[in-house]
């Protein structure tokens, strides 16, 4: 069904919302909602988090890397429908209505609608994670730096809030539920098919940099059983035998002088999933890099991530620029025996399955490599004209695969960018979708519309992950 306008509309002077359905109430949010302070007298609830994809979740379903606090005794307690914010954060979505009890960081704010007030939960999720809310997130959260920009239970109160009847907010609720449930499937098979295209791409890089081009090459026993037999004129090679292996750190990100009008590119593990790595998206000052022992790595070097719960542990890009990078990687610059980096980059990548078998061993419930683990890790090595060959007959009969990967990749992109937009012009009345909504069933599965669209295998971004400080 094609979305039409409201036929009448009212004027708000919001800068975010110039228009309005006639019918529809601004309220401030002091009328709608009441701040909670409840603390947690055992610190045995359920912990949780936010994410910025998802909202308020458990926290042993989240990406995050900070540490945890020893005692959770007086964290903050919130309930389902609590709405739940990190105050320092609000402005990158870090908030969200929780949907479980449980116990959160002290620094959060906690709102429950109050009685009476004609708003439902499910409303308010979409509603203040919308892109044009943000925009008064943004304005309200105060401060000199960025990362910390607070936003005070005065200031988000004082906050306009456009209110639609309860009715017409349960029907913009079950259209947002069912269009979420269609797009989540959408992208699952996206990722279903790039899964499928790297697997073949795995497999010619595992065929090459195992037993080479040659198909009839004599071989002998590599000795290790991933690798199996190798082609007798190779060597193996401890990594740590021709190259200069270490990993970085975080400056502290409450220090403006660390991070303010950073000119000196710093990296996380995220980067590591886009081979080669040409940008940074973080600036560090010289104060940081001087203060904070960061490492400098040359452009030719290899990254690989070394911690994390997702599938990011384990893999390993090229880096094209000189760089630093957080503590959650390690770099290795090859200095002799390799035709180029992208040829131990590829060796890896085949190797993935392996890293992340020694890691998962490593002893840590979460699992982790260390530089001592990718010092001594071998790499079955040819003579380095024939490294040079593999490289390009890699590439050569990948780049099919890889346009493919990318042109899935972009059109998940794009349904998020439809899918932000669409939310956004419903939950301001700039679409009525009441009649769409009346044909759809009232009891959709919202959790998974709420938990799926966005969860994917990168990590939290570490900004975020700081919540967890009491």
């Amino acid at each position: 069904m094609k979305l039409a306008a409201y036929p009448e509309y009212k004027d708000t002077q919001l800068p975010w919302l110039r228009k309005s359905p006639s019918h529809w109430e601004i309220k401030r949010g002091k009328s709608i909602f009441q701040p909670i302070d409840q603390r947690s007298a055992t610190g045995q609830e359920e912990l949780l988090t936010v994410s910025s994809a998802r909202g308020v979740v458990p926290r042993r379903t989240a990406k995050v890397t900070m540490f945890k606090a020893e005692s959770y005794l007086g964290y903050k307690l919130c309930w389902p429908g609590d709405l739940v914010i990190n105050s320092l954060w609000a402005w990158a979505c870090g908030l969200g209505v929780s949907q479980h009890h449980g116990i959160i960081s002290s620094a959060y704010g906690v709102y429950r609608i109050r009685s009476g007030a004609s708003m439902t939960p499910a409303f308010v999720h979409e509603l203040v994670r919308s892109s044009p809310f943000n925009w008064e997130l943004k304005v309200r959260s105060k401060g000199i730096w960025i990362s910390r920009l607070q936003l005070t239970d005065e200031s988000f109160l004082d906050a306009p809030f456009p209110m639609p009847p309860s009715d017409e907010q349960s029907a913009i609720v079950r259209f947002l539920t069912h269009t979420d449930i269609g797009i989540n499937h959408l992208i699952r098979t996206k990722r279903r098919l790039i899964e499928l295209l790297n697997e073949q791409k795995q497999v010619i890089i595992q065929r090459a940099v195992t037993r080479g081009l040659n198909p009839n090459a004599a071989l002998k026993p590599s000795g290790i059983a991933w690798l199996g037999e190798i082609p007798k004129q190779w060597e193996l090679w401890q990594i740590g035998h021709f190259s200069q292996i270490g990993n970085g750190s975080t400056p502290l990100r409450a220090n403006p002088a660390y991070w303010s009008n950073g000119s000196y590119p710093w990296l996380n593990s995220s980067c590591v999933n886009h081979s080669p790595v040409t940008e940074a998206k973080q600036f560090v000052t010289p104060v940081a890099l001087q203060e904070c022992h960061l490492p400098r790595v040359p452009a030719g070097s290899v990254l690989v991530a070394i911690t994390g719960q997702g599938k990011t542990r384990g893999t390993a890009a090229v880096l094209r620029i000189e760089a630093t990078i957080n503590q959650h990687m390690a770099y290795i610059t090859p200095s002799t025996k390799l035709a180029s980096a992208d040829y131990l980059q590829l060796f890896l990548s085949a190797a993935y399955r392996e890293l992340r078998r020694i890691s998962d061993d490593s002893g840590s419930t979460k699992g982790a490599l260390t530089c001592g683990d990718v010092s001594h890790f071998k790499v079955a090595l040819p003579p380095v004209d024939e490294q040079q060959k593999i490289i390009v007959a890699v590439q050569q009969q990948t780049k099919t695969l890889d346009a493919a990967v990318a042109r899935a990749a972009r059109e998940i992109e794009l349904i998020r960018e439809y899918r932000t937009r669409l939310v956004a012009d419903v939950v301001t009345g700039q679409l009525d979708v009441r009649a769409a909504a009346a044909k759809l069933p009232a009891d959709l599965p919202v959790a998974e519309a709420i938990t799926e669209i966005e969860a994917d295998d990168a990590e939290e971004p570490e900004e975020l992950a700081t919540v967890e400080q009491n």
